[in-house]
C-alpha cells in the first residue's frame, strides 16, 4: 500500500528529466536580454502611461508591434477581427515556440508611481495586474531567442503573441477560434505577482453573461396595474441565484451586478439589466450551474410578467498544466536564482504594506518552491490563458513585480509596476521564458514528453470557445 505521499510525487518521479541546452548559450540569452533592459523598460514605462483599456490598447499594441518589426520580426497586426492584437514571428520550420504578451489596463485604478494612494489622472485607467511589463518581458524574451536563431544557434520559429483584452472578454479566445495556435509546439507564459514561482496550480473556469427582463412601462402611482416591472423581474432574479448558492459545489462561485433597473421611482421600469459571472474549478462544471441559472431567469420572467433573455458574452476554460514543462521551468528559476531590491525599494514596498494594512514583509525575490502535487482546487482567478492551454501544450510562471500579499487589481499594483521593482521584475520574466525557450528548442524529447502528456490529458476533449458567433465586440 503506497502511502498519500508518496501515491501523489510518484506521476511526477516518472516524468523525464529535462536535458536542457548548453549553459553557454542561456548565458548568451540572458545577456541579450540584459543588452536590452533599459529599453524594455521605456517601453513598459510608455504602456504604463497609456494605461489602455481591452480592446482600446491602439497606442500599446502599436509600440509593441512596432518595436518587434525594429527587431526583424515579420508582424501581422489586426488578427482575429482585433484591431488590438498582433503576432510577431521568426525563423522557419519546426520547432514552433510561442511567447504570449498582454497589454490592457484596468478601469478607475490610475495611479502613480508613489507608495501611497493617489492617482495620475482621476478616474483614469491603471495597470493593476501589470500586464504594462507582461507584453514588454515576453516580447524582449522573443526578441533575445530571434537573436540566436538570426545567428545559427537556435533552429526554428519564434512566435510572439500580442493579446489584448485579457481583462474583458478575452483575446486569446478570439485567436484560438482562428486556430492560430494549432501549429505551435509549446507555448510559454508568464505573470506578474509577489512571487517568482513555477506555476503548478491551475485557474479557475469562467462564463460571462447577462440577463435581461424587458416588460411594460406604466405611471407607478396613477396606473401601476398596467405595468409589467422588468425591475420585479431582476429582483426576482438575483435573489432565485442567492438561494441556488446553498446548492452547489464549493468550487463553484457566482457573482453578479445589477446594470440596469429603472431610471426613477415613478415610473415602472420596462427594462433591466444583470450582468453575471458563474465560475467553478473545471469547465464541465459550468454547464449545470448555467443550465439552473437559465431556468431561474425564466422563472423570474414569468413572476414578473416580462420576456427574459440570456446571453452568453465571453468566458475561459480552466488552465491544463502541464507537469513535465513546468518542471523544467523551476529548473530554470532555481539556476537564475533570486532578485535582489535596494534598501529604497524595500521601503517603498514596506510603505505600501502599511497603507493597506498588512505585514510589512516588503518586495520579495526568492524563488519559491513549486508546489508539487498542486491543490486540486485553485483559489480563484480565470483567465483566457485556459484556452490556449488546452489547444497547445502550456507552461506558466509567476514573477514578483509588486509587494507581497498586496491587494492585486488595485493602486498597489500599478505603483510598483511604474518602478524599478516592476522593472527587476520584467527583466528576470524575460530571461526565463527566454532560457526556457532555448531549452524547448534543442531537446525535442522534452516537447515530444509536453506533448504526450496534454495527448493523455485532452483525450476525447473537444475544443468550444465560451464567446458568441461574430466579430469581438470593438468599442466605438
Amino acid at each position: 500500500m503506497r502511502t498519500p505521499l508518496l501515491a501523489s510525487l510518484l506521476p511526477l518521479l516518472l516524468l523525464p528529466q529535462p536535458r536542457g541546452a548548453d549553459p553557454k548559450l542561456k548565458q548568451e540569452a540572458i545577456a541579450l536580454v540584459e543588452q536590452r533592459a533599459i529599453r524594455l523598460a521605456t517601453l513598459s514605462d510608455q504602456v504604463w502611461a497609456f494605461a489602455e483599456t481591452a480592446l482600446r490598447e491602439a497606442k500599446s499594441s502599436s509600440l509593441l508591434a512596432d518595436y518587434a518589426e525594429q527587431q526583424g520580426f515579420r508582424v501581422t497586426r489586426g488578427v482575429a477581427g482585433m484591431p488590438t492584437g498582433f503576432t510577431a514571428e521568426f525563423g522557419s520550420g519546426r520547432p514552433i515556440i510561442g511567447i504570449m504578451g498582454e497589454y490592457d489596463a484596468l478601469p478607475g485604478i490610475s495611479q502613480k508611481a508613489v507608495p501611497q494612494r493617489e492617482a495620475l489622472l482621476a478616474g483614469a485607467a491603471g495597470h493593476g495586474c501589470g500586464h504594462n511589463l507582461f507584453g514588454v518581458a515576453s516580447l524582449g524574451a522573443a526578441s533575445a531567442v530571434k537573436d540566436l536563431i538570426a545567428s545559427g544557434k537556435l533552429k526554428g520559429t519564434i512566435r510572439f503573441y500580442g493579446t489584448p483584452a485579457e481583462e474583458s472578454v478575452g483575446g486569446k479566445v478570439y485567436m484560438a477560434r482562428e486556430g492560430l495556435f494549432k501549429d505551435v509546439d509549446a507555448m510559454l507564459v508568464w505573470h506578474p505577482g509577489d512571487r517568482i514561482q513555477a506555476d503548478n496550480g491551475s485557474s479557475q473556469a469562467i462564463v460571462d453573461f447577462v440577463v435581461e427582463f424587458r416588460g411594460r412601462t406604466a405611471h407607478a402611482a396613477f396606473d401601476p396595474w398596467n405595468g409589467r416591472s422588468a425591475s420585479d423581474a431582476a429582483e426576482a432574479f438575483v435573489n432565485g441565484v442567492n438561494m441556488l448558492r446553498e446548492h452547489v459545489r464549493p468550487s463553484v462561485r457566482m457573482h453578479y451586478v445589477v446594470q440596469r433597473a429603472g431610471d426613477v421611482p415613478n415610473v415602472v421600469p420596462d427594462y433591466a439589466k444583470v450582468w453575471m459571472w458563474v465560475r467553478d474549478s473545471k469547465g464541465a462544471g459550468i454547464e449545470p450551474v448555467l443550465a439552473r441559472v437559465r431556468q431561474i431567469a425564466e422563472g423570474a420572467g414569468l413572476i414578473a410578467g416580462v420576456e427574459s433573455r440570456l446571453t452568453v458574452q465571453a468566458g475561459d476554460y480552466e488552465i491544463l498544466v502541464n507537469h513535465t514543462g513546468t518542471r523544467l521551468l523551476d529548473q530554470n528559476l532555481k539556476r537564475l536564482g533570486p532578485i535582489s531590491y535596494t534598501a529604497e525599494e524595500q521601503e517603498f514596498a514596506k510603505t505600501i504594506q502599511r497603507a493597506v494594512g498588512i505585514e510589512e514583509r516588503g518586495v520579495v525575490g526568492d524563488v519559491q518552491p513549486m508546489i508539487d502535487p498542486a491543490p486540486t482546487a485553485p483559489q480563484g482567478g480565470s483567465t483566457d490563458v485556459g484556452d490556449v492551454s488546452w489547444m497547445v501544450p502550456t507552461i506558466n510562471l509567476t514573477v514578483t513585480t509588486g509587494v507581497w500579499n498586496s491587494p492585486w487589481h488595485a493602486w498597489p499594483v500599478v505603483a510598483t509596476g511604474g518602478m524599478s521593482i516592476g522593472h527587476k521584475g520584467m527583466v528576470y520574466a524575460a530571461k526565463a521564458l527566454a532560457i526556457t525557450a532555448i531549452d524547448l528548442f534543442v531537446d525535442p524529447a522534452m516537447r515530444d514528453a509536453m506533448r504526450a502528456e496534454f495527448t493523455k490529458q485532452t483525450q476525447g476533449f473537444v475544443y468550444k470557445p465560451w464567446i458568441p458567433d461574430g466579430p469581438p465586440p470593438i468599442p466605438k
